[in-house]
């Protein structure tokens, strides 16, 4: 491993990490053994192949993980990669408990990750579902047809902007809460805002 292709911010959050910090050392050492260029993004270490992002080290609470930013078009033959909730559609997330367990994996998440890279140089793409295949509750049809101020400006949002906003206000099972959520982020939509901008 090349001390030049250590990016700075991600040494810095793998040497202040008060969880994960054996298991993000090792796993860094896995991944830049295979030729990846380490960068900072979304506030972790991530890596990249020709500047397209290949893999994400993160951490939870109960686990941290290498997230495979298309690991959907990975074939998975040890059944180990793992979709963080059923709205994820390209990524896929290793999980780990200990370093042992990564260090007894090496051989197969190396694997893993060259699969990824060759995704990346065949210039493979993840099929996403439209946004029109989802459902827009009608707590907020019903705020679109009557501000057409509102329409207008969803419509403007990138697609992943809408998509954010349809899951975000058909998650919760009351109407209540659906119309709470609406009217919170009608003036986010207006000013051509994103649910986390």
């Amino acid at each position: 491993m090349a001390n030049s292709r250590l990016n700075h911010k991600a040494d810095v959050f793998i040497s202040s990490a008060t969880k994960w910090r054996e298991e993000y050392e090792e796993l860094r050492n896995i991944v830049l053994d295979c030729e990846l260029t380490e960068d900072f993004k979304w506030m972790h270490p991530c890596y990249t192949y020709q500047d397209k992002n290949v893999v994400i080290i993160h951490g939870f609470k109960e686990y941290c993980a290498l997230l495979f930013h298309k690991g959907a078009l990975l074939k998975d033959p040890q059944g180990i990669l793992i979709q963080q909730t059923e709205n994820v559609q390209a990524a896929r997330q290793i999980r780990f408990t200990s370093v042992q367990q990564i260090v007894a994996m090496e051989a197969t998440l190396k694997a893993y990750i060259r699969e990824a890279i060759e995704v990346e140089k065949s210039g493979l793409e993840v099929t996403y579902k439209k946004n029109t295949e989802y459902t827009v509750p009608e707590e907020f049809q019903s705020k679109l047809d009557e501000v057409p101020a509102l329409k207008t400006a969803f419509e403007a949002l990138t697609p992943g902007r809408q998509r954010a906003y349809l899951l975000h206000f058909s998650e919760p099972k009351q109407s209540k809460t659906r119309v709470a959520r609406v009217e919170k982020y009608t003036q986010h939509i207006l000013s051509g805002k994103g649910l986390n901008d």
